[in-house]
């Protein structure tokens, strides 16, 4: 009898950390989810206020159309982007950036449109949107690492391929180009 008693006690405490361990993947998972979500809202924000900067622009820069369609074209490749694809969300998110970066880089040529009210608002509005961005990325990486963490340590792996938890891709630029300062030339 008293053999029996510990072997369900050691069965209860199996069973209760295997809930512990399912129960940290899930909050592990929540979090990323959330920082994810907190990404996609930032992005959404920014190809917002896109049209209004690009129609800023148009007014002073009607010749530069190339300029205004490419960043126009990475804006709307961005917004079609699937939302649960992370690595495709970052490379074309990486891409608009370089396209954003050339259309301030042309605002610079034209004295008149720099001073714009209009333009130096929408500016402030887009610095601010991409530190909240760059945070929310911040967090979002840092709750992916830790649910990947999770996923592959032992023994909560042997849980996590149990139930299907899988890792989450980090958002980042994948691309070394994305990272290069536009240069603008006329």
């Amino acid at each position: 009898m008293e053999k029996l008693l510990i072997v369900l006690a050691v069965f209860v405490m199996a069973v209760v950390y295997v809930i512990h361990l399912y129960n940290s993947l899930v909050r592990s998972r929540q979090l990323a989810e959330e920082g994810w979500s907190g990404i996609d809202v930032q992005l959404k924000r920014r190809a917002d206020l896109i049209p209004n900067l690009v129609n800023t622009l148009r007014g002073y820069a009607a010749h530069e159309r190339a300029t205004l369609e490419a960043v126009i074209t990475a804006r709307n490749h961005a917004l079609n982007v699937s939302g649960s694809d992370v690595a495709g969300r970052a490379a074309a998110e990486g891409a608009l950036g370089q396209a954003l970066g050339k259309l301030f880089a042309l605002a610079e040529s034209y004295p008149d449109l720099k001073a714009s009210e209009n333009l130096l608002g929408l500016q402030t509005s887009l610095e601010t949107l991409e530190r909240e961005i760059q945070m929310a990325r911040r967090y979002y990486n840092g709750a992916a690492r830790d649910l990947n963490i999770r996923i592959e340590s032992v023994p909560s792996s042997f849980v996590a391929a149990r139930f299907g938890f899988t890792k989450k891709a980090y958002f980042e630029i994948a691309d070394a180009d994305d990272r290069v300062l536009p240069e603008i030339s006329f």
